[in-house]
C-alpha cells in the first residue's frame, strides 16, 4: 500500500508546483503538468497513465481514480506548508468539492480553447508584431513572442509555428 500513496503523493507535488510558485491558481491551468493535459486533452491516446498510485488500493475506474486524484490534489494544494509558499485558494477548493472534483465538459473546453488561442494572432509581420505588444501582459509566457512566418501562406505571419 506504500508503494501507491508514495506515488500519489509525488504526483501531487510535481502538479501543484506551479501554484505554490505562483503562476497559476488552480494546477490544471499549468498545461504543462500532467493534470493540464487531463485538463485540456482528456488523456488523449493513452498518453499519460491513469493510475495515480489509485490501483493498487483498489479504485478500478478511470475516471474515479482521475477524480480522486483531483480531490487529493486540492485538498493537499489548500494546506498552507510553512514559510511563504502558496497553495490553492480556499475558496476555489470549495468550488471543485461541489463539483465532485469532476472535470466537466465546460472545463475541459475552457482548457482546450485557451491553450489553442494562445498567440493567436495572424497577419503581416509588423501587424503581429503591434498586436503582440498590446496585449503581451496578457499571456501567461514571459518569454518575449516573435512572429513566425505560416507555412504556405506568403506575407502571413503568426505568434504560433502554423502549418498548412
Amino acid at each position: 500500500m506504500e508503494k501507491g500513496e508514495t506515488l500519489i503523493n509525488c504526483l501531487a507535488y510535481i502538479d501543484l508546483n506551479p501554484v505554490r510558485a505562483g503562476l497559476v491558481a488552480k494546477p490544471e491551468d499549468y498545461r504543462w503538468n500532467s493534470i493540464g493535459y487531463h485538463a485540456q486533452q482528456k488523456n488523449k491516446g493513452d498518453f499519460l497513465s491513469l493510475d495515480f498510485g489509485l490501483k493498487e488500493l483498489g479504485v478500478l475506474e478511470a475516471k474515479e481514480r482521475l477524480r480522486l486524484y483531483r480531490k487529493f490534489l486540492y485538498e493537499a494544494g489548500a494546506i498552507k506548508t510553512g514559510g511563504k509558499k502558496k497553495g490553492i485558494v480556499q475558496k476555489t477548493v470549495e468550488k471543485e468539492r461541489k463539483k465532485g472534483y469532476r472535470f466537466t465538459r465546460t472545463d475541459r473546453f475552457l482548457h482546450r480553447t485557451r491553450y489553442f488561442t494562445d498567440s493567436g494572432i495572424i497577419g503581416s509581420k509588423d501587424f503581429v508584431r503591434q498586436q503582440y505588444s498590446r496585449v503581451k501582459d496578457l499571456f501567461q509566457s514571459t518569454k518575449e513572442k516573435k512572429p513566425k512566418p505560416i507555412s504556405g501562406l506568403k506575407g502571413l505571419y503568426s505568434l504560433k509555428r502554423l502549418t498548412e
